[in-house]
C-alpha cells in the first residue's frame, strides 16, 4: 500500500462507499450525501454505472467519483436470442445478421452510384461504343436488383424489430411463470424472474471488495444486495463492515419503466432479502419511513434526510455563478414566467401547463429537464407548436445542483404539476425544497404530502391534479398576489430546517453512531427545525458472520 495513502487513512475517520446505479450526474442527493461526508473527514469513494460503458472518474470536492463500466447480458430475456417463428416467421435471427445485410445492400448501392458516375465522366470525356451501353444496361440492372434487394432486407430487419419490442412480458404465460417461481423459489425467486439484477454485482461486488471500506452507503432498492453482500464477504475475512441502505423510493409504489409482470415482484423479494444486513436505514420522508418499517418488519424508524437543497455555495471555490433563468429564456423581467425543474415524464404533469396557456395570455413557460431532446419533450413542443404557442415555451437543461436555487429564482412561480401515483403521495420531493428556498409561490397538484405542506405554510396554491380548469384557477390566483405567498418564507425556522446542512447533520450522526466515531458522540438525530416529521435512526445487527440477528431489522 502506498505510505501516502495508508497514512491519509488513518487521519481520516474511516472509509465510505458508495452504490448508486446510475451515472451520478444529475443526481443532486448523491452528490450531496458524498460531498457532505468527505467533508466531514470520511475518505468517500462514490461508485456509480458509467452510462457510456467506459471508466470515467472524477472529484465531488473531497470525494472520488468512480463510474464503472456494467456489462448486462443478464439483463436480456432467453426469448430475445430466440426468432419468433409463428409471429414474424421472415425476421432474421437475433444475432446481429440483419445489421450486417443492411449495410452490405448500403455499400453495394452506394458502388453503383459509383459506377454509374465513373461512366457519366466517361460519356463526357467523348467514349461512345457498345460496350459502354452493355456497361449502363449492366448498371442498370444491378441497381434494380439491389433495390428490390433493400427492401427485402429491410422487411425482415423491420420483422426483426417488432419481434424485440413486441413481447412484453404481461401474457397469461408470463404471469404463470412469475408464480411458478416465486412459489418455489419464495424470496429468492428474483433470481429467476430478474437474473440482471446479478449483473450489479459482477461490476460493483469485486471494486467494492477491493476498497475494503468500514461503511458502506447503498442508495435505493438496485444497490442494497450489492452492499449485503459486500457485508458478509467482509465478514468471512474478518472484517466488519456496516451498511446503511438509503431508501429513495417506496418499492411497491414504483411504476415499472416497461411491460413487465415479473419485475416488481422480482425486485420486491431482492429487496426483502438484502435489507435484513442493513445497520440503519435513512430515507427522504416520514411518511416513507412509515411505509417501509411496515413493509419491512423494521425495529426502528429509518431516520429521514430530506431532498433539501444545498444553499450554503457547495461548489468548488472558482465554479462558475449560476446562470440567469430569464436571459436562457430571452425573456425581460415584466414577463410572467412560470418553471418546472425535474426530470420530463408523462405522469409528472407537464401536458398540464403546455395545455393551459391559451388561457393564460403572455405567461411564459420554463422547462428545466433532464433529457431536454427526449422524444417527451419533443411531444410538448409539438404540441405547443399546433396552439401556436412555441414562443412561450423554454426547454432548458439542468444546471449543477449548487446553482439550482439561484436560477430557479429568476422565476415567478413553481409548478409541481405531478400526477397521482403512490410515490408521489409520500414525500417533498427536491424540486419542493428548490422553489422554496429560491422563495418561489408554488402551484402543486394535489398529492397528499406536497398539497397538505402548501395548505398549512400558505406558501401557494393547490390544484386537482390533471384538471387544466383549477390548474389555471390557482396560476391566476398567485400571480395575481405573489408577495403574500412569498410571505409564507418569512416564518421562523421554516427555510433553516429546509437547508442540507441540517440534513447533513442527521447523515453523519447515523454514520458517527454506527462507526463508533471516537471524535465524539453521535450527533442528534431529532427533526430540524421545519422537518416534516419525526427522525428516528434505523438499525440493525448482525452476527460475526455477517447475517442479520434475530429480531434486529426485521420483526
Amino acid at each position: 500500500m502506498d505510505l501516502n495513502a495508508a497514512a491519509g487513512r488513518q487521519r481520516s475517520r474511516g472509509r465510505i462507499v458508495m452504490l448508486v446505479d446510475n451515472g451520478v450526474n444529475g443526481d443532486s442527493r448523491v452528490q450531496k450525501v458524498a460531498r457532505s461526508a468527505a467533508e466531514a473527514g470520511w475518505e468517500v469513494t462514490l461508485l456509480g454505472r458509467s452510462p457510456h460503458g467506459g471508466a470515467q472518474t472524477w472529484r465531488l470536492g473531497p470525494a472520488e467519483v468512480r463510474l464503472l463500466p456494467m456489462p448486462d447480458p443478464l439483463a436480456r430475456r432467453r426469448h430475445e436470442f430466440r426468432r419468433a417463428w409463428l409471429r414474424w416467421p421472415l425476421a432474421y435471427p437475433p444475432s446481429g445478421i440483419a445489421a450486417h445485410r443492411a449495410q452490405w445492400v448500403k455499400a453495394w448501392q452506394t458502388d453503383i452510384r459509383q459506377r454509374e458516375a465513373e461512366l457519366t465522366l466517361a460519356a463526357g470525356a467523348g467514349l461512345v461504343g457498345r460496350r459502354l451501353e452493355q456497361r449502363r444496361r449492366r448498371l442498370r440492372i444491378e441497381r434494380k436488383a439491389a433495390h428490390l434487394l433493400r427492401r427485402w432486407v429491410s422487411l425482415r430487419y423491420w420483422m426483426l424489430t417488432r419481434a424485440r419490442k413486441g413481447r412484453k412480458l404481461t401474457s397469461p404465460w408470463d404471469r404463470l411463470y412469475t408464480w411458478f417461481w416465486s412459489t418455489v423459489q419464495g424470496g429468492r425467486a428474483w433470481r429467476r424472474l430478474e437474473p440482471g439484477l446479478w449483473d450489479y454485482e459482477l461490476a460493483f461486488g469485486p471494486v467494492v471488495d477491493a476498497l475494503a471500506p468500514d461503511l458502506i452507503h447503498a442508495h435505493d432498492f438496485r444497490m442494497i444486495g450489492v452492499g449485503a453482500r459486500a457485508k458478509v464477504r467482509a465478514a468471512v475475512a474478518g472484517r466488519e463492515v456496516k451498511l446503511v441502505w438509503d431508501a429513495h423510493e417506496f418499492l411497491p409504489g414504483v411504476q415499472p419503466w416497461q411491460d413487465n409482470a415479473r419485475w416488481l415482484p422480482a425486485h420486491r423479494a431482492h429487496e426483502r432479502e438484502y435489507v435484513p444486513y442493513a445497520d440503519a436505514a435513512i430515507t427522504v420522508s416520514a411518511s416513507l419511513a412509515e411505509l417501509l418499517r411496515r413493509e419491512h418488519g423494521l425495529v426502528e424508524l429509518p431516520a429521514v434526510v430530506l431532498n433539501a437543497p444545498d444553499v450554503t455555495g457547495g461548489s468548488d471555490a472558482d465554479a462558475e455563478p449560476a446562470p440567469e433563468l430569464r436571459a436562457r429564456c430571452g425573456i425581460g423581467p415584466e414577463v410572467p414566467l412560470l418553471v418546472y425543474s425535474g426530470a420530463a415524464a408523462a405522469r409528472r404533469g407537464l401536458g398540464t401547463m403546455i395545455e393551459a396557456l391559451p388561457q393564460l395570455p403572455g405567461v411564459h413557460v420554463a422547462l428545466v429537464v433532464n433529457k431536454p431532446d427526449g422524444p417527451y419533450v419533443r411531444e410538448l413542443l409539438s404540441r405547443a407548436a399546433t396552439l401556436g404557442l412555441t414562443s412561450r415555451v423554454h426547454v432548458l437543461s439542468y444546471v449543477e445542483h449548487w446553482q439550482v436555487v439561484p436560477f430557479l429564482a429568476g422565476a415567478d412561480v413553481g409548478v409541481i404539476p405531478i400526477h397521482h401515483w403512490p410515490n408521489h403521495e409520500i414525500a417533498l420531493i427536491t424540486k419542493f425544497f428548490e422553489y422554496a428556498h429560491a422563495r418561489l409561490p408554488l402551484v402543486v397538484s394535489d398529492v397528499r404530502t406536497m398539497a397538505e405542506t402548501v395548505r398549512s405554510t400558505g406558501q401557494g396554491e393547490v390544484f386537482r391534479a390533471e384538471d387544466v380548469d383549477d390548474y389555471i384557477r390557482a396560476v391566476r390566483a398567485v400571480l395575481a398576489d405573489r408577495e403574500r405567498y412569498r410571505a409564507a418564507y418569512d416564518r421562523p425556522g421554516l427555510l433553516a430546517g429546509w437547508t442540507w446542512r441540517a440534513q447533513a447533520e442527521i447523515l453523519t450522526g447515523v454514520y458517527r453512531r454506527l462507526l463508533a466515531d471516537p471524535d465524539g458522540p453521535a450527533a442528534d438525530t431529532g427533526p430540524p427545525r421545519g422537518a416534516v416529521g419525526p427522525v428516528v435512526p434505523g438499525s440493525a445487527s448482525v452476527d460475526p458472520a455477517g447475517r442479520p440477528a434475530a429480531g434486529a431489522a426485521a420483526r
